[in-house]
């Protein structure tokens, strides 16, 4: 399907207050500002040009550098980009990323952050969510590609929580994006590059912080793995995000990132303290919107066998086991279960399904 450009009036003046409102007035996720193209915007995932004028580098720099502060000026000049979330009184919270194309020329990306923070019924999530939620340790990972609502998913886990319970809830990201009012539970969040040095000093730290709950905004190396894992092993309840594909797939990752040597010992701990695996994403719906299609799997004796003994390749078929009673669900059947109930078109659902011959079976192609 190509873009359509909005037909919009423009604006008197081209500024980056009026182009964030777009954002929001179009119901819009994302904003992109690259040289030698106009103004787009991501809507239900496709790109859609503004009604404006093509931006150069110049113009661009002008307008993005209002808002940042002169230190992370100095990062963006140092290594080329920079990460930051921002609230713009009357438009919204944003997370931000500037970076540079043809070698000087100035391009951002902004993705808009809800302020009003959903709960798991209004994203009318597995009840299974509820359960996992209640456990007091354990490692529950929500993975997926950049763009798949990972963020979200995790927020309205923490919600849930901090509606129901009394907990100090740790969140260490880069840069911090939703931000928790606290009802029950007590946030304390921590921007990387300001607030810590990096997820694996913070997470170091955080054992002397008292936390019940730690979320780690992104687990991107070897160090912050390892003290995931030792966290969720030591009685701490630890949210954390890789851009995986599906349970099998975030297995493999988490054990390959470690020496041949390491990794028995890392399987064993993994097998422990994993509780959950959330693989998702997003596709369009045949109305306006979006809907995740999630992949479960919920770490019980048998999958903790399989992790141990390195059997990984038979996770998918014990994910399909007694599913009544685990609440799993593999990719298919959620992708088969949207089909059937006419919320997204067969061809999206095929197009992502990493099982597609499966998939045809259940949605009859």
């Amino acid at each position: 399907m190509e873009s359509a450009t909005l037909e919009r009036p423009q604006p008197q003046s081209m500024d980056i207050n009026t182009l964030l409102k777009n954002v929001v007035a179009h119901g819009a996720s994302d904003l992109h500002l690259v040289s030698r193209s106009e103004p787009q915007i991501r809507i239900d995932g496709k790109l859609v040009p503004l009604n404006l004028a093509v931006l150069d580098g110049q113009k661009i720099e002008e307008m993005c550098y209002t808002l940042i502060t002169d230190k992370q000026k100095k990062q963006l000049e140092e290594h080329k980009e920079v990460d930051f979330a921002i609230d713009i009184p009357n438009v919204g919270r944003f997370r931000g990323n500037y970076y540079y194309t043809f070698g000087n020329e100035l391009a951002a990306a902004f993705r808009i952050i809800p302020t009003e923070i959903p709960t798991l019924d209004d994203l009318n999530s597995p009840a299974i969510f509820k359960e996992i939620i209640k456990r007091e340790k354990g490692l529950i990972l929500v993975t997926g590609p950049t763009g798949s609502g990972k963020s979200t998913t995790l927020s309205a886990l923490l919600n849930e929580i901090n509606i129901n319970e009394h907990k100090h809830i740790i969140t260490v990201e880069d840069p911090v994006e939703f931000i928790h009012q606290n009802k029950k539970s007590l946030f304390s969040h921590r921007n990387v590059g300001e607030d810590t040095k990096s997820f694996s000093s913070a997470l170091k730290y955080a054992m002397r912080e008292d936390p019940d709950i730690i979320l780690i905004g992104e687990m991107r190396d070897k160090e912050t793995i390892e003290a995931a894992l030792t966290a969720a092993e030591t009685g701490h309840l630890v949210f954390g995000t890789l851009h995986t594909n599906s349970a099998v797939q975030t297995i493999n990752r988490i054990v390959d990132t470690f020496d041949g040597s390491e990794q028995l010992q890392i399987r064993n701990m993994l097998s422990v303290s994993l509780a959950a695996v959330i693989s998702q994403m997003l596709l369009p719906k045949k109305s306006k919107g979006r809907v995740a299609a999630q992949e479960i799997m919920i770490n019980n004796h048998a999958i903790a066998n399989l992790i141990r003994e390195n059997k990984i390749h038979q996770l998918y078929s014990q994910m399909q086991l007694n599913q009544a009673n685990t609440g799993m669900q593999t990719q298919t059947q959620a992708l088969a279960h949207f089909v059937e109930k006419n919320i997204i078109r067969k061809e999206d659902a095929l197009h992502v399904a990493s099982q597609p011959e499966e998939l045809k079976g259940k949605i009859g192609v």
